[in-house]
């Protein structure tokens, strides 16, 4: 097993406990705790697409991690609870799903058609070809369509391969997300003190 998912597995195991009550420590320390594993997993993290966290992390409220729940959607779209669900990919050794889908959602933004072309071929390189150091699982006819959008590449070029991504996140290792011992632990801690603490 690689050093880094060793690291993750045991962050799984070590997450959140000590402040799963509201008994078992003060806030003050409670706030430190909470620093120190975003901390943590900003550390851990080698996609430079979700590191803006740093600087903006906070404890979800028991009300936002309780959404998470409700749907993929509504997980995604919040800051913190995209990068749990990375952590949670990562102890799954399939934490590239959601680099891929975060980065064809940076693609589609991309107005400049010299950037497009650029950020077109990297995607590739990382995710898509046979030597991609993160190569996602698809198939072949969606890889083909690929290797043929880059010679002129748009906003979609990448879109029928990210609905495919999506998808299986959202069927497959979404519904072990919600079950899984580290969204359990962070229903209890955000339970525990049901407010926003700033990083």
């Amino acid at each position: 097993m690689r050093e880094e998912s060793r690291t993750c597995v045991s962050f799984q195991n070590m997450a959140l406990t000590g402040c799963t009550t509201p008994k078992e420590a003060p806030t003050e320390m409670k706030r430190k705790n909470w620093r120190n594993r975003i901390g943590f997993l900003l550390k851990t993290h080698t996609s430079k697409s979700l590191l803006h966290l740093k600087k903006r992390s906070y404890r979800p409220t028991a009300d936002d991690v309780q959404q998470w729940a409700q749907s993929f959607d509504k997980l995604l779209g919040h800051e913190y609870g995209k990068r749990v669900f990375w952590a949670f990919l990562k102890t799954e050794f399939c934490e590239e799903n959601i680099e891929f889908w975060t980065a064809c959602e940076d693609f589609r933004n991309v107005t400049s058609s010299k950037a497009l072309a650029s950020k077109a071929n990297s995607i590739y390189e990382e995710f898509i070809s046979s030597e991609a150091p993160k190569e996602i699982n698809l198939d072949f006819h969606t890889k083909n369509t690929i290797v043929q959008n880059l010679r002129e590449p748009t906003v979609t070029s990448f879109l029928a391969a990210e609905r495919k991504v999506y998808s299986l996140m959202e069927n497959d290792s979404y519904p072990r997300f919600i079950n899984s011992k580290l969204y359990k632990e962070m229903c209890a801690a955000a339970r525990g003190e049901g407010r926003r603490v700033a990083s």
